[in-house]
């Protein structure tokens, strides 16, 4: 039962890893496609918003269909997006393979979660959701890195290649290891209305909302921060990120336990530390060496995110986890491509300084959405 919890962790890392490898990928895209650095930044946009759309839409479809067969198909449809990806002869080619990123996205983020219960008696329930969305954290903090250094190593399109043999590695395990996942209750209308007059799950979507927002805003455009002005070298950019993603391991694992206890206090911490080294790269990490502190930081605090948003949704919802976590997926996802989309136009009217600071102004404005939300029970 275990490698069938870690099969669906590996294929929501690669999902999530798929919405975010363009992030370190965009000057060699945009300098191959012809494109702007802000033109570029669609492709982590347009599969946020589809995968948005489609964290509620596919839970809705799909009615009773199979999870085990849902899945599947999904990591299909990711395997073939990631090869037209590498492909890509242009700009409007990749943005469409884009699309059908977006679309396998969000149905799997949506029912990870409702799956991983089934998967394990009750006793292992806790562990198996620590699995499972621990691979959401992973690829938030490991996935760009990792895709960035083989982008530099092999070029961005080779990073989109390695990318749809993950997901042809995952389709074969669910293929052999899941069992048959009928659909136990479906998702319907009513019952995400229902959560929505759930105070304690709205305050958690809010904090979502704008600090994804804020983080994403900035982290679209993190190596032309690291390039413009810390003065990086391009050719280290990939293990920075690498560190990036190694110290927020550290942050999950930590905020792991506190979130589970106090999930409002230890998002404020995570506000406070995140908000910081937003406002301070543009003032202090004006070289390399700085710049690469300030970049572990930012890693650090943003690490402990999912994890801590994560626990707040399930302990707001506990009796209605598939629909709640598609309202979260919904919330999550559209913050990234609404964050990515308006960083764009202000790299390319503006600069990449500005875009440090507006995205701090936003992460910090989750302090006064978590201080007047009601506390979350810890989860159980």
């Amino acid at each position: 039962m275990w490698l069938s919890v870690l099969t669906v962790a590996v294929g929501i890392f690669s999902m999530i890893t798929a919405e975010q490898l363009p992030v370190g990928l965009i000057p060699a895209m945009s300098d191959q496609l012809g494109v702007s650095v802000g033109t570029a930044g669609l492709t982590v946009t347009v599969p946020g918003v589809i995968a948005a759309f489609a964290s509620i839409g596919l839970p809705l479809a799909v009615g009773r269909l199979d999870r085990r067969v849902l899945l599947a198909v999904l990591l299909a449809v990711m395997a073939v997006g990631s090869v037209v990806s590498a492909l890509a002869p242009s700009f409007t080619v990749l943005i469409v393979s884009r699309v059908l990123v977006g679309i396998t996205i969000g149905g799997f983020w949506a029912i990870a979660g409702s799956i991983a219960v089934r998967l394990v008696p009750g006793p292992s329930i806790p562990r198996a959701l620590t699995i499972v969305f621990g691979g959401v954290g992973a690829a938030a903090v490991l996935g760009v890195p990792v895709g960035t250094i083989i982008g530099e190593a092999v070029g961005w399109r080779g990073a989109f290649w390695a990318l749809a043999g993950l997901s042809v590695v995952v389709l074969i395990a669910a293929l052999f290891l899941l069992p048959a996942l009928p659909a136990s209750e479906p998702v319907r209308v009513s019952a995400l209305r229902a959560q929505l007059r759930n105070p304690v799950l709205v305050a958690g979507i809010v904090a979502t909302a704008l600090l994804i927002a804020g983080h994403y805003g900035a982290y679209t455009f993190v190596s032309p921060v690291l390039l413009d002005i810390s003065g990086t070298s391009s050719s280290i950019i990939g293990l920075l990120l690498l560190g990036y993603g190694v110290v927020g391991m550290v942050g999950n694992v930590i905020a792991g336990s506190w979130a589970s206890k106090a999930a409002g206090r230890t998002m404020s911490a995570i506000v406070i530390v995140l908000g910081a080294a937003l406002v301070l790269f543009p003032l202090l990490g004006v070289t390399p060496w700085t710049g690469a502190a300030l970049l572990l930081v930012w890693g650090l605090a943003y690490g402990a995110a999912p994890v801590t948003l994560q626990t707040w949704v399930l302990s707001a919802a506990p009796n209605h986890a598939e629909a709640a976590t598609a309202i979260y997926c919904f919330v999550f996802n559209l913050a990234i491509a609404l964050g990515a989309l308006a960083s764009s136009v202000i790299v390319d009217a503006i600069n990449v300084q500005s875009v440090l600071w507006i995205a701090a102004a936003l992460v910090l404005l989750v302090l006064l959405t978590v201080r007047r939300a009601p506390r979350p029970a810890p989860a159980q």
